[in-house]
């Protein structure tokens, strides 16, 4: 694989509280992505297990350690960069939110999806919604 297709590790949280997902504002001086509506996230360190990243990424940006982890699934998304995001719930978390990163949070309604501006968030909220909300 070449450095333009080089695959770049990466996490994402559906932090749900009352039926919302939290979405973040990038700031606009951000390199990847300026000013979407996204879920919250980030990239992966060498060799970093993809659970270990999400505590790291929420920790950093949020101030907060989830109690509860739902693997939701893997997607991959070309933008500035190639990257394999792994995607988790947390419906539950210890610590006060905490805005250490994004130009503005936001909580969304699980049926705004269409307000997430790349289209593999919105795949992995409706994957979310299909495998863990559906009645058996």
């Amino acid at each position: 694989m070449d450095k333009d297709t080089e695959l770049r590790e990466c996490v994402a949280c559906l932090l749900i509280k009352h039926n919302r997902v939290l979405a973040e504002k990038r700031k606009q001086t951000k390199h990847v992505l300026p000013g979407v509506i996204a879920l919250p996230g980030g990239h992966s360190e060498a060799g970093e297990h993809p659970e270990a990243a999400l505590r790291r990424e929420l920790h950093e940006e949020l101030g907060i350690t989830p109690q509860h982890i739902l693997y939701v699934c893997t997607l991959l998304h070309r933008s500035q960069e190639f990257r394999k995001l792994h995607y988790f719930a947390v419906p539950r978390w210890e610590g006060k939110l905490m805005n250490n990163e994004a130009e503005a949070l936001l909580w969304l309604p699980m049926s705004a999806i269409q307000r997430f501006e790349l289209d593999v968030d919105r795949l992995a909220i409706q994957e979310y919604l299909r495998v863990y909300t559906q009645a058996s």
